[in-house]
Protein backbone atom coordinates (compact mmCIF):
# COMPACT_ATOMS: atom_id res chain seq x y z
CA UNK A 1 0.00 0.00 0.00
CA UNK A 2 1.24 3.46 -0.94
CA UNK A 3 1.45 5.87 2.00
CA UNK A 4 1.81 9.63 1.66
CA UNK A 5 2.86 11.95 4.47
CA UNK A 6 1.04 15.16 3.69
CA UNK A 7 0.28 18.69 4.88
CA UNK A 8 -2.64 20.59 3.31
CA UNK A 9 -1.93 23.67 1.19
CA UNK A 10 1.63 22.60 0.39
CA UNK A 11 3.43 20.89 -2.49
CA UNK A 12 2.30 17.53 -1.15
CA UNK A 13 -1.18 18.38 -2.45
CA UNK A 14 0.04 17.74 -5.97
CA UNK A 15 0.90 14.17 -4.96
CA UNK A 16 -2.57 13.56 -3.53
CA UNK A 17 -3.98 14.95 -6.78
CA UNK A 18 -1.84 12.61 -8.89
CA UNK A 19 -2.76 9.59 -6.77
CA UNK A 20 -6.42 10.45 -7.40
CA UNK A 21 -5.82 10.96 -11.14
CA UNK A 22 -4.19 7.53 -11.31
CA UNK A 23 -6.96 5.90 -9.29
CA UNK A 24 -4.46 4.35 -6.89
CA UNK A 25 -5.23 3.10 -3.41
CA UNK A 26 -3.23 4.96 -0.79
CA UNK A 27 -3.04 5.80 2.88
CA UNK A 28 -2.77 9.46 3.84
CA UNK A 29 -0.91 10.57 6.95
CA UNK A 30 -2.41 14.03 7.42
CA UNK A 31 0.13 16.11 9.30
CA UNK A 32 0.15 19.64 10.66
CA UNK A 33 2.59 22.30 9.50
CA UNK A 34 4.25 22.47 12.90
CA UNK A 35 7.56 21.44 14.49
CA UNK A 36 5.66 18.92 16.62
CA UNK A 37 4.81 16.89 13.51
CA UNK A 38 7.48 17.79 10.97
CA UNK A 39 10.51 17.91 13.24
CA UNK A 40 9.64 14.82 15.26
CA UNK A 41 12.19 12.01 15.37
CA UNK A 42 9.65 9.78 13.63
CA UNK A 43 9.30 12.11 10.64
CA UNK A 44 13.01 12.98 10.47
CA UNK A 45 13.61 9.27 9.97
CA UNK A 46 11.61 9.63 6.76
CA UNK A 47 13.01 13.01 5.68
CA UNK A 48 16.26 14.26 7.25
CA UNK A 49 15.10 17.90 7.04
CA UNK A 50 11.63 17.19 8.40
CA UNK A 51 9.73 18.24 5.29
CA UNK A 52 6.94 16.94 3.15
CA UNK A 53 5.85 15.25 0.97
CA UNK A 54 7.27 11.83 1.74
CA UNK A 55 6.02 8.79 -0.16
CA UNK A 56 6.34 5.22 1.04
CA UNK A 57 5.75 2.44 -1.49
CA UNK A 58 6.80 -0.88 -0.03
CA UNK A 59 10.54 -0.60 0.59
CA UNK A 60 10.77 2.68 -1.34
CA UNK A 61 10.87 5.92 0.67
CA UNK A 62 11.02 9.00 -1.53
CA UNK A 63 10.82 12.76 -1.04
CA UNK A 64 10.82 15.79 -3.37
CA UNK A 65 7.46 16.24 -5.08
CA UNK A 66 8.85 16.24 -8.63
CA UNK A 67 10.74 13.01 -8.02
CA UNK A 68 7.65 11.42 -6.46
CA UNK A 69 5.54 12.40 -9.48
CA UNK A 70 8.09 10.97 -11.91
CA UNK A 71 8.25 7.78 -9.83
CA UNK A 72 4.48 7.31 -9.70
CA UNK A 73 4.08 7.94 -13.42
CA UNK A 74 6.89 5.49 -14.23
CA UNK A 75 5.81 2.75 -11.82
CA UNK A 76 2.07 3.12 -11.43
CA UNK A 77 0.55 4.58 -14.60
CA UNK A 78 -0.37 3.32 -18.04
CA UNK A 79 2.02 5.81 -19.67
CA UNK A 80 -0.66 8.31 -20.62
CA UNK A 81 0.64 11.11 -18.39
CA UNK A 82 4.06 11.35 -20.03
CA UNK A 83 4.87 11.40 -23.75
CA UNK A 84 7.25 8.85 -25.19
CA UNK A 85 10.86 10.05 -25.34
CA UNK A 86 10.67 10.01 -29.13
CA UNK A 87 7.51 12.09 -29.23
CA UNK A 88 7.78 15.69 -30.49
CA UNK A 89 5.98 16.70 -27.28
CA UNK A 90 8.60 15.18 -24.97
CA UNK A 91 11.08 18.13 -24.86
CA UNK A 92 8.26 20.57 -24.13
CA UNK A 93 6.92 18.22 -21.44
CA UNK A 94 10.33 18.25 -19.74
CA UNK A 95 10.57 22.03 -19.97
CA UNK A 96 7.23 22.72 -18.26
CA UNK A 97 7.66 19.91 -15.73
CA UNK A 98 10.86 21.52 -14.45
CA UNK A 99 9.79 25.15 -15.04
CA UNK A 100 7.52 24.73 -12.04
CA UNK A 101 10.25 24.31 -9.43
CA UNK A 102 12.88 26.29 -11.31
CA UNK A 103 10.91 29.47 -11.98
CA UNK A 104 7.46 29.52 -10.38
CA UNK A 105 7.92 28.03 -6.92
CA UNK A 106 10.87 30.20 -5.74
CA UNK A 107 8.82 33.44 -5.69
CA UNK A 108 5.83 31.55 -4.28
CA UNK A 109 8.05 30.35 -1.44
CA UNK A 110 9.14 33.92 -0.71
CA UNK A 111 5.56 35.21 -0.75
CA UNK A 112 4.42 32.49 1.66
CA UNK A 113 7.32 33.22 4.00
CA UNK A 114 6.67 36.97 3.92
CA UNK A 115 2.90 36.74 4.37
CA UNK A 116 2.34 33.65 6.52
CA UNK A 117 5.45 32.21 8.14
CA UNK A 118 7.30 35.28 9.43
CA UNK A 119 5.94 37.27 12.33
CA UNK A 120 4.65 40.73 11.23
CA UNK A 121 7.66 42.58 12.64
CA UNK A 122 10.07 40.46 10.58
CA UNK A 123 8.29 40.86 7.23
CA UNK A 124 9.81 42.97 4.48
CA UNK A 125 7.42 44.75 2.13
CA UNK A 126 10.12 45.32 -0.50
CA UNK A 127 11.07 41.63 -0.61
CA UNK A 128 7.39 40.70 -0.82
CA UNK A 129 6.73 43.14 -3.65
CA UNK A 130 9.71 41.88 -5.65
CA UNK A 131 8.53 38.27 -5.28
CA UNK A 132 4.98 39.15 -6.32
CA UNK A 133 6.18 40.99 -9.42
CA UNK A 134 8.56 38.16 -10.31
CA UNK A 135 5.83 35.54 -9.96
CA UNK A 136 3.53 37.46 -12.29
CA UNK A 137 6.40 37.83 -14.77
CA UNK A 138 7.39 34.14 -14.84
CA UNK A 139 3.77 33.12 -15.42
CA UNK A 140 3.61 35.08 -18.67
CA UNK A 141 5.41 32.40 -20.77
CA UNK A 142 3.02 29.80 -19.34
CA UNK A 143 0.08 31.88 -20.52
CA UNK A 144 1.63 32.15 -23.99
CA UNK A 145 2.18 28.38 -24.19
CA UNK A 146 -1.45 27.73 -23.22
CA UNK A 147 -2.93 29.97 -25.90
CA UNK A 148 -5.06 27.71 -28.07
CA UNK A 149 -4.45 24.68 -25.85
CA UNK A 150 -6.35 23.00 -23.05
CA UNK A 151 -3.21 21.81 -21.27
CA UNK A 152 0.52 22.53 -21.42
CA UNK A 153 1.45 20.03 -24.14
CA UNK A 154 -2.06 19.61 -25.51
CA UNK A 155 -3.19 16.53 -23.59
CA UNK A 156 -3.24 16.42 -19.80
CA UNK A 157 0.11 15.22 -18.43
CA UNK A 158 2.27 15.08 -15.32
CA UNK A 159 3.61 18.52 -16.29
CA UNK A 160 0.13 19.85 -15.54
CA UNK A 161 0.19 18.23 -12.12
CA UNK A 162 3.39 20.14 -11.36
CA UNK A 163 2.72 23.48 -13.02
CA UNK A 164 -1.07 23.38 -12.77
CA UNK A 165 -0.86 23.09 -9.01
CA UNK A 166 1.68 25.93 -8.87
CA UNK A 167 -0.56 28.07 -11.10
CA UNK A 168 -3.50 27.38 -8.77
CA UNK A 169 -1.37 28.47 -5.81
CA UNK A 170 -0.33 31.63 -7.68
CA UNK A 171 -3.96 32.48 -8.26
CA UNK A 172 -4.73 32.01 -4.57
CA UNK A 173 -1.91 34.45 -3.81
CA UNK A 174 -3.50 37.02 -6.20
CA UNK A 175 -0.45 36.98 -8.47
CA UNK A 176 -2.06 35.99 -11.78
CA UNK A 177 -2.74 39.20 -13.72
CA UNK A 178 -6.18 39.40 -15.33
CA UNK A 179 -4.59 39.84 -18.77
CA UNK A 180 -3.22 36.29 -18.61
CA UNK A 181 -6.54 34.98 -19.89
CA UNK A 182 -5.27 31.63 -21.18
CA UNK A 183 -3.65 30.88 -17.83
CA UNK A 184 -6.79 31.84 -15.91
CA UNK A 185 -8.87 29.55 -18.13
CA UNK A 186 -6.32 26.78 -17.55
CA UNK A 187 -6.50 27.20 -13.77
CA UNK A 188 -10.30 26.98 -13.95
CA UNK A 189 -9.99 23.79 -16.00
CA UNK A 190 -7.52 22.33 -13.48
CA UNK A 191 -9.86 23.20 -10.60
CA UNK A 192 -12.78 21.48 -12.32
CA UNK A 193 -11.04 18.10 -12.63
CA UNK A 194 -12.73 15.60 -10.26
CA UNK A 195 -9.39 14.34 -8.91
CA UNK A 196 -8.28 17.90 -8.14
CA UNK A 197 -11.61 18.64 -6.47
CA UNK A 198 -11.21 15.60 -4.23
CA UNK A 199 -7.51 16.13 -3.45
CA UNK A 200 -7.23 19.91 -3.13
CA UNK A 201 -10.57 21.66 -2.93
CA UNK A 202 -12.38 19.45 -0.41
Amino acid sequence: MIKLHHVKNTRSGRIVWLLEELGLSYELNQMEFSPKDLKSDEHRARHPLGRIPVLEDGEVVLYESGAIIEYLVARHSDGSLKPDVNSPAYPEFLQWFHYCEGMVMPPINTIVVQTKLLSPERRNAEVLGQAQRLLSKVLSPVDAALTGREYLIGAFSAADVMLGHASFMSRRLDCVPEELTALLAYIAKIESRPAFQKAIVT
